[in-house]
């Protein structure tokens, strides 16, 4: 074989150096840029398939989501129907009174409305009345009574329920095992404000 001298080896090395060095810079330069840039678009390309799948099955589900929100707003107009309008003070007393006839709470105080915002949602279209209530009932009835009453009205809700138990009654019957209450009641109503 052919030994190759000194110098022709050390060029022969220094050429393959330099053909690493050129094959690894068109590799870090260009070869993993583009590489980046076909992983890039491959991901963009799923998210847009992927909402192009949402919106096809939205607009295949059209009919369905239609007849759903046609039953919901029927379903919410039913509901509305027996939301407070006009004198709100009135209808208040009028569904509690209704309402605790066939049960064993008693509720001789009741606040007039005091209508503020619900502060839910913006533009939302209703507003509250919130009544304060005092009275007093057996445990398990007054219980009875709250979630029969919170179930039967969905605009409807209790907060702030204070609950004591009671020492004597005004007839001077002992009533320990009675609880004095004390509850806000809050109902959607479309009612505004009066003009100041």
């Amino acid at each position: 074989m052919n030994r190759l001298s000194k110098e022709k080896r050390d060029k022969l090395i220094l050429v393959g150096i330099l053909a690493v060095l050129a094959i690894a810079g068109l590799w870090y330069g260009v070869i993993s840029v583009q590489r980046k840039k076909i992983e890039e678009i491959g991901k963009k390309t799923a998210e847009a398939e992927t909402k192009l799948a949402k919106a096809t099955n939205l607009v295949k589900n059209r009919e369905k989501i239609e007849t759903e929100s046609q039953a919901v707003s029927a379903k919410l107009k039913v509901i509305e129907t027996g939301m407070p309008s006009g004198d709100v003070y009135a209808w208040f007393i009028a569904l509690i009174d209704q309402f605790r006839a066939s049960s064993r709470v008693d509720i001789p105080q009741k606040s007039r409305e005091e209508i503020v915002d619900i502060g839910v949602f913006a533009k939302f279209p209703y507003r509250a009345a919130k009544f304060t209530l005092k009275g007093s009932a057996y445990f398990h009835d007054f219980g009875k009574f709250l979630a029969d009453f919170e179930n039967a009205f969905p605009y409807i809700r209790v907060q702030n329920l204070e609950l004591e138990p009671t020492t004597l009654s005004p007839t001077g019957n002992d009533d320990r095992e009675k609880l004095s209450f004390k509850m806000e009641i809050v109902a959607l109503t479309s009612v505004q404000p009066a003009a100041h």
